[in-house]
């Protein structure tokens, strides 16, 4: 880690505790039908984890310190998959083999521990290792022998080594002898069943054969394949190269469909015809831009310890320069089609369909929608939103509540007809849009509705 990202938090170490034995006599080969493993952290990443090795036969102790996450699982309102929900449910209630806890204390008892916790960026897009520093820091201080650490959360290339090998050695433990460490990034793809966890190969970096048969034995049940690599660095990098990959070829989708419109021409229409080719091409679709706690986020942890290094990657910076700059294209484009309408961006209504950052899901983390509305607002733009899987979002500081432009289903009288421009950003399968061709003026930034007596893209 460069000097700058170490300081750049400052979590409290943990003080130097005993080398606690295990409460129980640990196995020398851990099977999942036979372990205790603590999930810490049960957002997107951790909670199906649990779920899949639960079903494998393994005793889960969820450990998250939000008090409303957990009420929101045992409440059934976590998103999954339909059959993680299901299985969710039937384990919970079960006795003694799928617990929830807010206390650190609880890792003690776990054969295998999996660190889940999510690694964002801050408001100028540098990584913020607070909440990942501080689980880490807490699974070193409950460490005990003979137990498996995989560390999962995306992050900088070298913290497998920096939170957890060298704190633990520090302790008495050593990795490869006393405790097995590994790393094995996340994949998963929320709200998307056939990219599902089981379907999708998992990376793992171990540091020793031993860890790596440690960590291996009990992951393998996550997933239909296991791809091993040499280290965690490795590791690391595999995940940071995947979402950075994702990020330039994103940019470069946003830039060819412009170059589309400047032609004339549908780019999705092009992309597809692109796509034909068997080999050498992989289909990006340009959009309103990125959200998630993926492809806007995770790069950055690649590229800020190469900044700081003096060995920018450029090629992938200047892709996250694209990425960000997205929304602001969103309403300069609006502000330019409702000059052409004859109106006044400080007068104007403005229906904003779909909030979340992706379909099928009702996660608003980092989704453009949300920036375009505080653009538009912040020039004296009236703004709606409309969808159905997001009730309400705080904007701001402000609770806005969603509206229904259907007049189906909406009886007020006021319709689609009566806002000045719709800026479809994100549209959920399965339901119906039909109502987007009574809208006087629409920005698809979709690229895939029909929808406005006038219709223009970004």
């Amino acid at each position: 880690m460069t000097p700058q990202l170490a300081t750049q938090v400052l979590v409290e170490q943990p003080q130097a505790a005993p080398v606690r034995e295990p409460s129980r006599e640990r196995p020398t080969e851990v099977r999942a039908e036979q372990a205790v493993v603590a999930v810490v952290g049960l957002g997107y990443v951790g909670l199906p984890s649990a779920i899949a090795l639960r079903g494998a036969g393994a005793r889960i102790i969820g450990i998250d310190t939000s008090a409303e996450r957990l009420s929101q699982i045992r409440a059934g309102a976590a998103e999954l998959l339909a059959q993680e929900q299901e299985d969710l449910q039937r384990y919970l209630e079960e006795q003694g083999g799928f617990s929830l806890t807010a206390s650190a204390e609880a890792l003690e008892a776990a054969d295998l521990v999996m660190i889940c916790v999510p690694t964002p960026v801050d408001e100028c897009r540098r990584p913020d290792a607070r909440v990942l520093r501080r689980a880490c820091a807490s699974v070193v201080a409950h460490a005990c022998k003979g137990q498996t650490i995989v560390l999962t959360s995306t992050t900088y290339v070298g913290s497998t080594r920096e939170l957890l090998v060298e704190p633990l050695a520090a302790r008495g433990l050593r990795a490869g002898e006393d405790v097995f460490v590994a790393f094995a990034p996340e994949r998963i793809d929320p709200g998307v069943a056939e990219h599902s966890q089981r379907e999708t190969a998992r990376v793992i970096g171990a540091v020793s054969e031993s860890c790596f048969r440690r960590a291996s034995e009990v992951l393998r049940h996550t997933c239909e394949r296991l791809h091993r690599v040499s280290s965690p660095e490795a590791a690391e990098m595999v995940k940071l190269y995947e979402n950075t990959f994702r990020a330039v070829n994103i940019a470069l989708a946003f830039e060819m469909a412009e170059a589309c419109r400047a032609h004339g021409l549908d780019p999705r229409e092009v992309t597809e015809g692109a796509a034909s080719k068997p080999y050498g091409f992989l289909a990006h679709h340009p959009s309103a831009g990125v959200g998630g706690h993926c492809i806007g986020v995770d790069p950055h942890y690649l590229l800020a310890p190469l900044r700081e290094s003096g060995r920018p990657a450029t090629v992938a910076e200047e892709a996250m320069r694209k990425l960000a700059g997205r929304p602001r294209h969103v309403v300069w484009r609006a502000h330019e089609m409702l000059v052409e309408d004859g109106r006044a961006i400080a007068q104007a209504r403005v229906l904003v369909v779909g909030v979340s950052y992706k379909p099928g899901v009702a996660d608003c983390r980092e989704a453009p929608a949300l920036e375009i509305m505080r653009r538009l607002r912040a020039e004296g733009t009236r703004v709606d939103y409309h969808d159905p899987l997001v009730a309400s979002i705080e904007l701001d500081g402000e609770l806005l509540v969603g509206v229904d432009p259907d007049p189906r289903r909406d009886r007020s009288g006021f319709g689609p007809e009566d806002y000045d421009l719709a800026i479809v950003v994100t549209i959920h399968p399965g339901l119906d849009y039909g109502w987007l061709a009574r809208c006087s003026t629409v920005l698809d930034c979709t690229y895939r509705t029909q929808g406005g007596r006038r219709r223009e893209v970004l």
